[in-house]
């Protein structure tokens, strides 16, 4: 079996050598990924909901419209900050595996990546069913955002 840390090592040990401030090395992470999680997060769910619900249906095409502009951003960004926060995990040489942090985002890529699955498919040809587990999904996955902060700023005091 590989070990990641020992893959990811000679790229920290880069990084390292960098002299980043210890403060951005620990803190960039959070801080960044705060921005993606609470800017766009609650926007991604707020527009998803409101081209659901809105009744006027240009408020709702207009909101649609702004969910799938958002939402490959949105993606882009956590699996970038999920790999800068695991290569910060690295580089402080904490171990990646035993973090609940880890895995809560490890879960949360996959709900996402399931959910642009769902919506890539064109919702399985309009099918109403799947348009609601692509709702309800990412609506859980935000919810997950939330706890996946938690940990993370909980992880964040202990080292």
């Amino acid at each position: 079996m590989v070990n990641l840390t020992e893959v990811l090592e000679p790229i920290a040990a880069w990084f390292r050598n960098l002299g980043i401030p210890e403060p951005i090395v620990h803190w960039g992470h959070p801080a960044m990924m705060g921005i993606v999680i609470f800017a766009m997060g609650s926007f991604v769910g707020f527009t998803g909901w409101r081209g659901r619900l809105a009744e006027d249906k240009e408020v709702a095409m207009k909101s649609r419209s702004d969910h799938r502009k958002l939402v490959p951003w949105m993606f882009l960004f956590m699996v970038l900050g999920y790999t800068g926060g695991v290569l910060s995990l690295v580089m402080q040489r904490q171990s990646i595996f035993e973090s609940s942090h880890f895995w809560t985002g490890s879960i949360l890529l996959l709900l996402l990546g399931i959910n642009g699955a769902i919506s890539l498919s064109k919702f399985g040809g309009n099918k109403p069913g799947l348009r609601a587990l692509h709702a309800y999904l990412g609506s859980t996955a935000l919810c997950l955002m939330l706890v996946h902060v938690v940990l993370g700023l909980k992880l964040g005091m202990s080292l």
